[in-house]
């Protein structure tokens, strides 16, 4: 860390940009990472309890999850304070708003994450004509609605549950957060023979040790509805769901969820990341200890950024699946055994592929004096 930047190391951020616009309660924040092997591709977020140093955090993992997964883009994030369930026209009004403020920032392509979808890149491409994740309707592979993100949680599991004694078909699986990332894992998960005890979102925790019917709970998220309403399942409260015995769990909600003191209650032999960031490093470490295997975040959910920068070079939505399976793979791969090889954790395993990525990169760019 620099003295003068507290965010600030040797790979970034290059730039924070905070914009506000009182009269439409308009707040939000811009962290472009890292853009030495090309501009930045990372989603736009929408909260009210988002931060400068979330966002930091988050662009950071986009800089390793880039690099790792070979996509010719650096890492940037964006975060919006506001409710993402206003009405419609207020959200268009903040989402337009802000990326008109960014139209110049061209080393930042926006893309959807947690509370903003394919009809908010819609409308940021209609701004700016910078965008990803965009409707099949204007020309996009809509990646939270295809489910690349949870395709590519599938093919890590598919990778890393020999390396737990487990087979897929009949592993017992957990997902916090039953939104776009997890309902998708669910299904493709189920498509390979997995059984979904626990799923959990803001209204709760659903569970039946039997099996929840996948397709019943999305129809419900469709609806706007709870997992809680699914009939004749057991429901608990929203944090239950980390104490769900399990064979395989996967986070796919907020950041920092599972920390060290509730790391313990944790009842599973593998663990995709899902979301990014959801885990401390200390949490990450005791399950270590436990021979809990982690997937980390920026190797297991690299399959939406995959998505979304092969949509923005053109490319076909088989061509984009294809290649998220094989990058995915691939790394889960290598990140397992590189983390047993040198006895550290799969995080640090991981960071150490995808940095050395970026300060290769970084020796090609004009500021480089070594």
């Amino acid at each position: 860390m620099t003295g003068r930047f507290p965010l600030a190391d040797d790979l970034g951020p290059a730039k924070i940009i905070h914009v506000h616009e009182p009269a439409i309660g308009l707040a939000g924040t811009l962290v472009i990472d890292n853009v030495a092997r090309g501009p930045s591709i990372g989603g736009l977020r929408m909260a009210p309890d988002v931060s400068t140093e979330e966002c930091f955090r988050l662009a950071r993992a986009m800089t390793m999850k880039n690099a790792a997964a070979g996509l010719p883009h650096g890492g940037g994030k964006s975060v919006l304070y506001g409710d993402p369930r206003m009405a419609p026209g207020a959200k268009a009004a903040l989402i337009r708003t802000f990326a008109h403020a960014l139209r110049n920032e061209t080393d930042y392509v926006f893309g959807p994450d947690m509370g903003t979808d394919e009809t908010c890149m819609a409308w940021i491409r209609d701004e700016i004509g910078r965008a990803v994740g965009l409707p099949a309707a204007v020309g996009g592979i809509p990646l939270d609605e295809l489910g690349a993100t949870g395709w590519g949680l599938a093919n890590a599991a598919e990778v890393a549950a020999p390396h737990c004694g487990l087979a897929l078909a009949g592993a017992r699986v957990a997902i916090q957060g039953f939104g776009a990332v997890g309902r998708h894992a669910a299904r493709f998960l189920a498509a390979k023979g997995a059984v979904l005890v626990a799923a959990s979102d803001t209204g709760g925790t659903v569970v039946d040790e039997r099996g929840l019917d996948v397709a019943a709970l999305a129809r419900l998220k469709a609806q706007g509805k709870s997992v809680c309403a699914l009939p004749g399942a057991r429901t608990l409260d929203r944090d239950a769901v980390i104490g769900v015995a399990c064979d395989i769990w996967i986070p796919a909600a907020r950041p920092d969820v599972v920390r060290e003191e509730n790391a313990g209650r944790l009842a599973a032999k593998l663990v995709l990341q899902g979301a990014n960031i959801p885990f401390t490093l200390g949490a990450e470490k005791a399950l270590a200890a436990r021979g809990v295997l982690v997937v980390p975040d920026f190797i297991a959910n690299a399959g939406g950024v995959i998505c979304a920068a092969m949509e923005y070079a053109g490319a076909t939505e088989k061509a984009a699946f294809d290649a998220i399976a094989e990058r995915i793979r691939a790394n889960t791969a290598a990140v397992i055994e590189a983390a047993r090889a040198k006895g550290c954790l799969p995080r640090e395993a991981a960071f150490e592929l995808a940095a050395s990525r970026v300060r290769a990169a970084m020796a090609t760019r004009r500021f480089n004096i070594m």
